[in-house]
């Protein structure tokens, strides 16, 4: 599964543990489910349906007289075994069933479940056009992850029971109906269609899945196998051009796991009001519809390629490897990100993969700094769903990367090919990968998994460098700078790793390396490094391959080189941060030649960020050339810097794009959203607030797009517009019903934004609205309210907030409402005369920044 993650402010490693966590575990097992047969009968426009659930289940012992279902708000009409009633009863949660007849091992039961669900909260969604929306699609989808099968259909709902399973379903004759598996037969009967599918191969009820539609089906294949695309008609073009790459993702993931893919089919659904970004469904992968690229989002938008290659990953590992148990998710979602790595590598390149590698370190690193800090594997949460955080996917792509460079690749897929081979149609635990790895390569790697996967944190370096041209010794200094957490659950001790270190020398077009392989395990360690001569520059952690931090404290020069001539992207990255935090006109001269002249965009567009860091009005004049930058992503990081600036000039450098756009929707959303920033700040110089406002107007009159980029960027402009009425007026016009469903979410959203500059009766007109909108049922309106009130500044959200998390059914929306509780009364806390001295410190940044500019050029002048 994929979905969006959500962030708190910066706090000192608060718990992952909110009041009511608790140990869970897998429950007792009655026996063995062999297979579930659900026959169903949909009444779509009452969004209701009726129907079978038959579940043979083979006793694992004798004796047993009592079992005990999941079912939540099902209408349980009857339970028969062997057409004979079975007495039973629920308490909305759960079915309890007594048995006439004792179970005996040997002789499996079959279970006949008659029920009926009326508009289900969970598992299984209805799409129906309405009031506000009159031209939304005919759909029926489910979702199952992580316990929500049991709001559709009754059934052990937990992934250790392993089952094949069997659907036959009647819709209304013009609709498609898609499952797991193979479809077996179909009848017409008068205006219903009936399908009749069924999946052979044994998987956890969690991934059992169905989604009807009128579909359009666009028709591949990988080695004889269908590989269909089904997508809303009218959008066949845009399914090609977003899912087109899957045999050949089929391919590369069947060779790198060593296992090809096991399935009859590979379906993939796109369906409307999706609540995650995709959903891996054994066979039958359910995506949201907004990743269907038109052919201007495909210029530079990547992210529905590596969502299909995720879900698809999953197939592997989630689907024919699966987890025993919620806490040891991470062996697949981290496999799953990871893969999006390989493929990256595959499709664009070594230099394109590591940066992508730095993007997961990163949005993990920021859930660690920022949210809170946990053990990778940990079986202590109130809801399963909370595991499904950035220290899951994207920190667990990390280590599957430290894994692989603690092996070397050959190593590495032996290892993986073992799992996988060894656990195919099984369960598994965290440990089931050690003893592969073990297994294939004789390997133990549990050092690597007790520091990284099952306690939470990681290393922060800090390292030093001077040269003794007399000894001819180059001396390294590493720190570990992470302090010790207070959380016992998650202890950050120091880190005891073995890391390279190379030396750099040029000559000419040449570059070689002295590299030397250290142990890192102290709080602070010296190093010396005997060398025939001085070194142009220095690599820590050659290839970047551990995941952690690292602030570099080298001279200006080794500092150049490196940024100039190291051939990891990743390095070069780290040294234009140093560059940047040094500061100075030489600084700002080398990072300009290098966002016009690094060959890795990537690179560039890092540059350019740090660029806007230096305070010095050079780099301004370095940061404009960018715009003319031949890659979207970069002239993109260039507009996000300049609106950072926040001058008149840079107002004037981005008002073009605004007025005239740009082939990348990105780009032109940053320009728009920046000019509204820009007009907020409190310069002399800043352009007429009424200008900026009648040309974010015009952009929300006149242009929509892909998804709503360009117009959701017009709406984060009025949002950093905090004092304008005119600016909070527009931005509620556009949280009301019928709007594109994306620019109705990013106006949701803004309200929070706008609100701290507001008067008191405008914030009463916000928390009114936004007490509205939380009365809302749909999952991404409100997380969209719940991002919103936790911006605020006052403690009239808390109310709001509290009584959203009270009254949703969803435990997500509960825990990001909560943990928007201790962001307001964080904020709540910046009083006028803190806002005051903040705008006073600006004033004084600016002046300070204006005669260290004029003191650089007097200095470059004498020079």
């Amino acid at each position: 599964m994929l979905q969006s993650s959500f962030d708190s402010d910066q706090n000192s490693h608060k718990s992952f543990e909110l009041p009511g966590a608790r140990p869970h575990y897998n429950p007792d097992r009655p026996g063995q489910v062999e297979h579930i047969f659900l026959d169903l009968a949909l009444d779509i426009p009452n969004q209701s349906y009726q129907g079978t659930c038959t579940i043979r289940l083979n006793p694992i012992c004798n004796g047993i007289d009592r079992l005990t279902l999941d079912a939540v708000n099902l209408n349980i009409q009857s339970v028969k075994i062997a057409a004979i009633e079975q007495a039973f009863e629920t308490d909305g949660e759960q079915l309890y069933i007594q048995l006439q007849q004792p179970t005996e091992t040997g002789k499996p039961l079959e279970l006949a479940i008659a029920y009926s669900v009326e508009k289900p909260q969970r598992g299984l969604y209805f799409i129906q056009p309405d009031k506000h929306y009159p031209n939304k699609p005919v759909q029926v989808w489910t979702q199952g992850e992580d316990e929500d099968s049991r709001f559709w259909f009754p059934c052990f709902d937990y992934p250790g029971q392993l089952t094949s399973s069997e659907i036959r379903v009647r819709v209304p004759k013009h609709l498609t109906a898609i499952s797991n598996g193979e479809l077996i037969n179909t009848e017409v009967e008068g205006d219903t269609k009936i399908y009749h599918w069924l999946q052979q191969q044994v998987h956890p009820t969690y991934l059992m899945t169905l989604a009807i539609g009128d579909f359009a089906e666009i028709r591949d294949e990988w080695q004889g196998k269908p590989v269909p695309y089904y997508v809303e008609k009218s959008r066949e073009a845009d399914a090609r051009r977003s899912m087109g790459k899957t045999p050949r993702m089929m391919e590369f993931l069947s060779q790198k796991y060593g296992y090809p893919y096991p399935f009859p089919k590979y379906a993939q659904v796109c369906v409307d009001d999706f609540i995650f970004g995709g959903m891996e469904n054994t066979s039958t992968t359910l995506l949201t519809d907004r990743c269907l690229l038109d052919e201007r989002a495909a210029l530079d938008n990547r992210s529905t390629e590596s969502l299909v290659c995720h879900e698809l990953a999953h197939q592997w590992f989630g689907d024919l490897v699966v987890i025993k148990h919620w806490s040891h998710a991470w062996l697949k979602e981290g496999m799953a990100s990871y893969s999006e790595v390989m493929w990256t590598e595959e499709e664009y390149g070594a230099e394109e993969a590591a940066y992508y590698r730095l993007g997961e370190a990163r949005n993990y690193i920021a859930e660690d700094t920022a949210r809170y800090r946990r053990p990778i594997v940990t079986h202590v949460y109130r809801e399963a769903i909370e595991l499904y955080d950035r220290h899951l996917y994207e920190k667990g792509a990390c280590v599957y990367h430290m894994i692989r460079a603690e092996l070397g690749d050959d190593l590495f897929w032996k290892a993986i090919a073992t799992f996988v081979n060894d656990n195919a149609h099984q369960t598994v635990e965290t440990i089931d990968l050690l003893r592969a790895i073990e297994k294939a390569t004789g390997r133990n790697l549990l050092f690597l998994f007790d520091q990284y996967v099952f306690r939470g944190g990681h290393p922060d370096y800090k390292v030093s460098y001077a040269w003794d041209g007399d000894s001819k010794l180059a001396k390294i200094t590493i720190t570990q700078t992470q302090a010790k957490s207070n959380d016992n659950s998650s202890r950050n001790e120091l880190f005891d790793l073995k890391l390279p270190i190379s030396f750099g020398y040029v000559e000419g077009e040449e570059k070689s390396f002295k590299t030397f392989t250290v142990r890192v395990h102290e709080r602070e360690q010296t190093f010396y490094f005997p060398l025939e001569e001085k070194p142009q520059f220095i690599s820590f952690d050659q290839g970047n391959h551990v995941l952690k931090t690292v602030s570099l404290e080298y001279p200006v020069a080794e500092l150049k080189a490196q940024l100039q001539h190291d051939p990891d992207p990743i390095s070069r990255i780290y040294a234009a941060e140093a560059l940047a935090k040094k500061g100075g006109l030489e600084a700002v001269k080398a990072l300009s030649d290098a966002l016009k002249r690094d060959r890795f965009w990537g690179v560039r567009a890092e540059i350019a960020k740090q660029l806007a860091d230096v305070k010095l009005d050079q780099a301004f004049a370095g940061l404009v050339t960018g715009l003319k930058d031949e890659v979207a992503q970069v002239r993109r990081a260039v507009v996000e810097a300049l609106a950072s600036i926040k001058t008149s000039e840079s107002y004037k450098a981005l008002k073009p794009i605004v007025e005239k756009g740009d082939p990348s929707y990105y780009v032109e959303a940053a320009a728009i959203r920046a000019i509204g920033g820009i007009a907020a700040s409190n310069l002399h110089e800043k352009p007429k607030d009424d200008k900026v406002l009648k040309l974010l107007k015009t952009v929300l009159a006149e242009r929509s797009g892909w998804n709503e980029v360009v117009r959701s960027g017009a709406i984060a402009g009025l949002s950093q517009m905090k004092t304008s009425e005119a600016a909070l007026n527009l931005i509620l016009e556009y949280t009301a019903p019928g709007l594109p469903q994306s620019l109705r979410l990013a106006a949701i959203r803004a309200l929070g934004g706008i609100s701290s500059g507001q008067t008191n009766v405008n914030l009463s007109r916000i928390l009114e609205r936004l007490s509205e909108l939380s009365r809302e049922t749909f999952f991404l309106t409100q997380v969209a309210v719940a991002a919103a009130l936790g911006q605020m500044e006052t403690l009239k959200a808390i109310p709001i907030l509290q009584a959203l998390a009270d009254q949703t059914p969803d435990g997500r929306v509960r825990r990001i409402a909560e943990e928007a509780v201790q962001r307001v009364q964080k904020h709540a806390g910046s009083d006028k005369a803190v806002k005051q001295l903040r705008e006073e410190l600006d004033q004084m940044k600016k002046e300070n920044q204006d005669l260290k500019s004029r003191l650089e050029a007097l200095e470059a002048k004498a020079k």
